[in-house]
């Protein structure tokens, strides 16, 4: 499609193309500087992204709520049966102005983005994902540890850690040292029906064929973990390893935590493996350990995440399914 950007006035009704002309026809025009807001910078320029069953109404009040100014609509995507539009804006306040906007989408039940130098879809890439809560619907752990007898107790430590409220190895440590004894049946009996979360399939299969490689980095478990890489052909997946002997679980976990800087790494070692521009690199989650992994990437993500998440990520996903992202990359 034609990608020249088109300027226009936007009210709480309507949107108004600026003389009916988009950018390509302004260089022939002689009142281009009365057209163009002399703070915008198509370089430099933030981007917004919103979808297509956002109302104008809604529209206006997003961007008057959130501090910023829409200087054009750059692109219309449709992917996965879902447009979306992309708009350059500028901000005094950028941080800011993404925290309203988080606010404003939550409150609103609407998916909108901030961006700015957004990986690209049609460009190789890397995403790596969290697994409890972000590629399936369950905390894998509070399933075993309810088959074990022992669901509340493992529930309670698990959304401290989530919070950022204790130190995600203890927590660790604390959890699985409450399913000692339990049979190793009880893994595969989670593992048989583990719900995938809405969107990952269509996820997955659109950035694989654009050339991007998909990862699992997760405080969760190797058992899930490969057996998620093996059902959706992921390009890799670290988790930590239960230690089981003589077919009961120890209570223990084998080898070094996986924890948030180890996720951090996981994308650093996947981007170096493949050898793809650390530009390109998207890392998304919903907990506190997920947060150096995020700040790692080009873009992080935030997924149906807590409070602590949602503040420090670069986008979010409140309502809709993983392939959300999809339009959020260039």
């Amino acid at each position: 499609m034609n990608n020249n950007l088109c300027f226009f006035q936007l009210s709480d009704t309507a949107v108004k193309l600026e003389a009916g002309l988009c950018a390509a026809d302004f260089a022939l025009t002689q009142n281009k500087e009365s057209l163009v807001p002399s703070h915008f910078d198509s370089q430099q320029a933030l981007e917004l992204v919103v979808f297509g069953q956002t109302s104008i109404g809604q529209l206006h009040n997003l961007i008057a709520g959130s501090d910023i100014d829409i200087n054009a609509l750059t692109r219309i995507n449709i992917r996965n049966r879902q447009s979306s539009y992309r708009f350059q804006v500028s901000s005094q306040n950028p941080a800011q102005s993404r925290q309203l906007l988080a606010q404003f989408s939550l409150k609103h039940n609407i998916e909108a983005a901030l961006l700015k130098d957004a990986p690209s879809l049609s460009e190789p890439g890397l995403l790596v994902m969290d697994m409890d809560s972000t590629t399936i619907e369950i905390e894998c752990i509070d399933e075993i540890a309810a088959l074990a007898g022992v669901g509340q107790q493992v529930a309670e430590v698990t959304e401290l850690a989530m919070q950022g409220k204790l130190d995600f190895a203890q927590s660790l440590v604390q959890r699985v040292a409450q399913l000692s004894g339990a049979p190793e049946t009880v893994l595969a009996e989670v593992a048989r029906d583990i719900p995938l979360m809405p969107g990952l399939k269509p996820l997955v299969a659109s950035l694989k064929q654009h050339q991007w490689r998909v990862a699992i980095a997760s405080g969760g478990f190797t058992y899930f973990a490969d057996h998620l890489c093996q059902l959706l052909e992921l390009d890799g997946a670290f988790a930590n390893e239960l230690e089981i002997i003589n077919g009961r679980l120890t209570g223990k976990v084998s080898g070094d935590i996986v924890d948030a800087d180890a996720k951090a790494q996981t994308l650093k070692i996947l981007s170096d493996k493949f050898d793809l521009d650390h530009r390109q690199t998207v890392a998304m989650g919903d907990g506190a350990n997920d947060l150096v992994m995020m700040n790692s990437a080009a873009l992080g993500v935030a997924f149906k995440a807590k409070p602590l998440v949602l503040e420090q990520a670069d986008a979010s996903i409140n309502h809709s399914g993983l392939d959300c992202l999809l339009h959020y990359l260039k």
